[in-house]
């Protein structure tokens, strides 16, 4: 209980000092939100190709060594691999489109 009390303190500590930026003058904010922009958008498509990977090698690991407990289902299991691994891909590749078309 105590950990949860000083992890909340800790978040609204970091979110009230946080407030003194919304005092800013409308030109200001403008150039500093174009200013930061492009590493927003780096910083997010980094997370999703880092995850997307970490998703691929899980989904990798695990048909080998379905694979390896049952060789009669090495076909379907390869299958099921190649689809789950284009979905991931597929959800990369979004993240990328909406990191462009946000800049």
């Amino acid at each position: 209980m105590r950990k949860l009390r000083m992890l909340y303190l800790t978040v609204m500590c970091v979110l009230m000092s946080a407030v003194t930026t919304f005092a800013q003058d409308a030109a200001d904010n403008d150039s500093s939100v174009n200013k930061y922009k492009a590493l927003a958008a780096g910083f997010g498509f980094a997370i999703a190709a880092g995850l997307g990977a970490l998703g691929q090698s899980r989904i990798a690991a695990s048909a080998v060594e379905g694979a390896a407990r049952n060789p009669g289902a090495a076909g379907r299991i390869q299958i099921m691999m190649i689809i789950g691994l284009a979905l991931i891909e597929s959800l990369v590749l979004f993240a990328l489109v909406i990191a462009f078309a946000k800049l």
